[in-house]
């Protein structure tokens, strides 16, 4: 049997001159096409396609054969082309915009590093920043002695907190489980982010087991329906925390430092890449005391560093990426006050654009004052202007926010989300969002002009 040897003396792979020269070409396709021609007024948010044209305008195919390089960098070039530019300036849609370009580089740096975040002996280099960055995170929090780690995306810090906070109450389920116990309940405000249902039913409380509190008008929790709803039973940070880096704005977060944990995504408000969630706890070992299982094969006790810096097993998870460097990188790039002054700088264009559509009836805030850098609102097109608000009038209203947004999305002029708040009545309002540094005064007169054009010839 003949054994195919070619590898064996081939030169190492980024040596080859045809490799690099690819691997140029896709670094000055993404800089062109995705940052520069992505970011600028002249090019579309999207190039929306329905997913049935999608299958044809992509090549989608794999075969036998290897695609020649011209044919992956048009590839590439195609999904470039129909991907939504969330770092355009008229992109309002999420809670991410903006892209920081030193973030970027650090991402890239990790990518091309391809390790793992459980022990010392294959990322030591990250662990280092990791635990640096959170001993400043918890500092900035105020936690005196905490701890955390970085993990994929809010919604599973939400799940890692239950999860702690399900163990803080009785220790023994991570022995025995929920078989047998008292049932626990999981007590959340009525507005609360929806991974705190899926958290309940991923770990075994059920969706019943959670209890949703009243909110004021502003959305902020009613504590006496939360002393009602908890003696009831006995008888039966993540886009906000920008502020922290604010000096003028911090104070919206006082108090953040009684709390047991919190959740904090640096994809939001800061330009990090997606994604970048630190997970934070005031009491230092509980991470390790909740999850810990002691793997034999990753986590030997008798290796010859400090195995202190083998960290995985304070997480649920084994594999988990190096999201550190690209948060690091940015920090240290801009420093405390330039990042400070971003928040400062999204919190006044806010204030701009609540202000303005205050001065006409075309628009109506959702609520008077705005607590973030979103801001919700109803557009009120001319037929309905004048007439006596009845239920059938807004559910007329309802309905001018999903028009006037596919009329944004198949031009590509801007992106604005939109939503109805069920518990307070609220028909569909447009929520955009205001993070992006180069988002201009003038684009959100933009914003205004564009659903008054949009709008303004709806008839119902």
């Amino acid at each position: 049997m003949s054994t195919d040897t070619t590898m064996d003396t081939a030169a190492p792979y980024y040596e080859d001159p045809r490799i690099r020269h690819f691997l140029d070409n896709i670094h000055s396709l993404i800089i062109d096409e995705a940052l520069v021609r992505g970011s600028s007024r002249e090019t579309k948010v999207v190039e929306f396609a329905h997913p049935h044209e999608l299958h044809e305008k992509l090549n989608l195919s794999i075969g036998d054969s290897p695609e020649s390089d011209e044919k992956l960098l048009d590839a590439v070039r195609d999904v470039i082309r129909y991907s939504v530019k969330t770092s355009h300036p008229r992109f309002f849609n999420q809670l991410y915009s903006g892209l920081d370009p030193y973030s970027l580089a650090g991402s890239w740096v990790t990518e091309a590093l391809n390790t793992n975040m459980h022990t010392f002996e294959v990322a030591p280099a990250f662990i280092v920043l990791e635990k640096y960055m959170i001993q400043m995170l918890c500092g900035i929090i105020g936690y005196k002695d905490g701890n955390g780690l970085f993990g994929p995306g809010g919604s599973f810090l939400n799940f890692l907190a239950i999860n702690l906070a399900r163990y803080h109450s009785n220790p023994d389920v991570k022995w025995s489980g929920l078989f047998g116990g008292k049932r626990m309940m999981l007590y959340a405000s009525e507005e609360a982010h929806y991974s705190i249902t899926k958290g309940a039913v991923f770990l075994g409380f059920g969706m019943d087991s959670v209890v949703r509190v009243k909110t004021d008008k502003n959305g902020r929790m009613c504590p006496k329906d939360l002393e009602e709803k908890i003696e009831a039973d006995k008888q039966a940070a993540a886009w906000g925390g920008g502020a922290l880096l604010s000096a003028k704005y911090k104070h919206l977060m006082t108090g953040v430092e009684r709390s047991d944990s919190v959740a904090w995504n640096f994809h939001k408000m800061s330009g990090v890449p997606l994604q970048c969630s630190a997970f934070l706890v005031q009491e230092k070992d509980i991470l390790e005391k909740c999850n810990k299982v002691n793997a034999e094969y990753l986590f030997q006790p008798d290796k010859f560093y400090d195995v202190s810096y083998d960290i995985g097993d304070k997480t649920v998870q084994c594999g988990r990426k190096a999201d550190v460097l690209k948060l690091w990188f940015m920090w240290k790039a801009n420093g405390n006050k330039v990042l400070g002054e971003r928040v400062d700088d999204a919190w006044r264009k806010a204030k701009y654009l609540a202000d303005k559509l205050c001065k006409t009836d075309r628009f109506r805030l959702v609520i008077p004052e705005f607590q973030c850098t979103n801001v919700c609102f109803w557009y009120i097109p001319p037929c309905l202007q004048g007439k006596e608000e009845t239920p059938e009038w807004w559910s007329k209203v309802g309905k001018v926010a999903p028009l006037i947004k596919e009329g944004m999305i198949k031009e590509g002029s801007m992106m604005i989300g939109y939503q109805p708040l069920s518990n307070k009545g609220y028909v569909n309002f447009f929520r955009i969002i205001i993070e992006n540094p180069w988002c201009s005064y003038a684009d959100l007169d933009f914003v205004m002009e564009e659903i008054d054009r949009l709008g303004k010839n709806l008839e119902f």
